[in-house]
């Protein structure tokens, strides 16, 4: 079986023609259980220059029970001074696949007061996954790229994020978690985003590579027929990761930042017969008053009298003519010929949505 497999994987990559706009398969989507997972934990960094929390509560439990750890008891109602010392949340990701003793990253970053990081050791911290599991072991220096640099008069400087800090393979893995990819009769295969015709390619693409294997349960997920095993599961798997498919088409969609006037339109997007016409008015009110003096040896008193000046100024507009079905670049060109800015750009879309000749999904964010 595995001869077959090899040779299958063999005849693919010679008689399999490259599409045009081809992607592989491992670039859709991936396999349903083989993931990362997401592990945090909640520690202590020390040896901070005066940039810790100081009496914060917390910090003051959390290093109560470290001291304890290791035979340090405080007295009661003592409340030490914590200035070098911040208590942190640390984060990670588990690949999928590690095993115990593995070294993975972690970032350490503060939840109270502290001001920087830089310079600090986390004590050993375990980190937990989202079943309460304990995964992996954090500890270590850490690598802060931020410097903050305070004065007595108050005036500081901050460059980047002092308060975050990474460790290069700052835990060891103790637990691994089980993928139970090579168990069961169905190995599913989801795509990254939901598309009928993408997924009824990928399927049978697959098919077309061993007969059989493949059927769509819905929009996103595939279910696979793979054989038992891990060796013979993972080469079947890796030889369907490197199947060539042209995905279809995306939908039309154009995508506005409220926030900062960007506007971006996919290639989708088509427009029906339309004429766009801009211009800008702009109206501008000039006050010069002109102080009244009375004459001499009179009763006269001194008054301002206004003086305003109004004046209009309307750019020349042109009027574009969209050609039924016009493209990107048609669309593109046609308002860079109009001049528009990206605030503009939005009134405009808008409006062709409103009038019905935009033939994509509006997306404001």
């Amino acid at each position: 079986m595995r001869r077959l497999l090899l040779s299958l994987l063999a005849l693919l990559a010679a008689a399999l023609p490259v599409a045009a706009h081809a992607e592989r398969v491992r670039d859709l989507g991936a396999f349903q259980g083989v993931r990362s997972n997401q592990l945090t934990g909640y520690g202590i960094v020390v040896g901070l220059a005066g940039t810790g929390d100081d009496n914060l509560e917390y910090l003051t439990q959390a290093m109560r029970g470290v001291s304890g750890r290791m035979g340090v008891m405080l007295p009661p109602g003592v409340s030490p001074g914590l200035k070098n010392a911040a208590a942190v949340m640390i984060t990670a990701d588990l690949p999928a696949f590690a095993k115990p003793g593995q070294r993975i990253d972690v970032t350490v970053s503060t939840i109270g007061k502290a001001k920087s990081l830089r310079g600090g050791a986390l004590i050993l911290t375990p980190l937990y996954g989202a079943d309460g599991q304990i995964y992996a072991m954090a500890q270590g220096n850490l690598a802060v790229g931020g410097l903050g640099i305070s004065a007595k008069d108050g005036s500081q400087l901050t460059v980047n994020v002092p308060t975050v800090g990474r460790i290069a393979e700052g835990a060891s893995v103790e637990r691994a978690v089980a993928t139970g990819f090579d168990s069961g009769d169905i190995v599913r295969y989801n795509l990254f985003a939901a598309d009928f015709m993408t997924a009824s390619r990928v399927r049978d693409a697959i098919n077309r590579f061993v007969p059989g294997t493949a059927a769509i349960e819905d929009g996103v997920t595939l279910a696979l027929r793979l054989p038992q095993g891990a060796d013979r599961r993972a080469t079947m798997m890796a030889a369907i990761e490197m199947i060539e498919v042209t995905p279809a088409e995306t939908a039309a969609r154009v995508i506005v930042n409220s926030r900062t006037g960007t506007v971006v339109i996919n290639n989708s997007v088509r427009l029906s017969p339309a004429a766009i016409s801009h211009g800008k008015l702009t109206v501008r009110i000039d006050e010069n008053p002109i102080v009244s003096q009375p004459a001499p040896f009179s009763r006269g008193q001194t008054t301002v009298v206004p003086d305003s000046t109004i004046s209009t100024e309307e750019k020349s507009a042109h009027v574009m003519m969209l050609k039924p079905g016009a493209s990107l670049s048609k669309i593109v060109d046609a308002l860079n010929m109009l001049g528009v800015s990206p605030s503009d750009l939005v009134a405009i879309l808008e409006a062709l949505k409103q009038a019905g000749a935009l033939k994509a999904e509006m997306v404001v964010i």
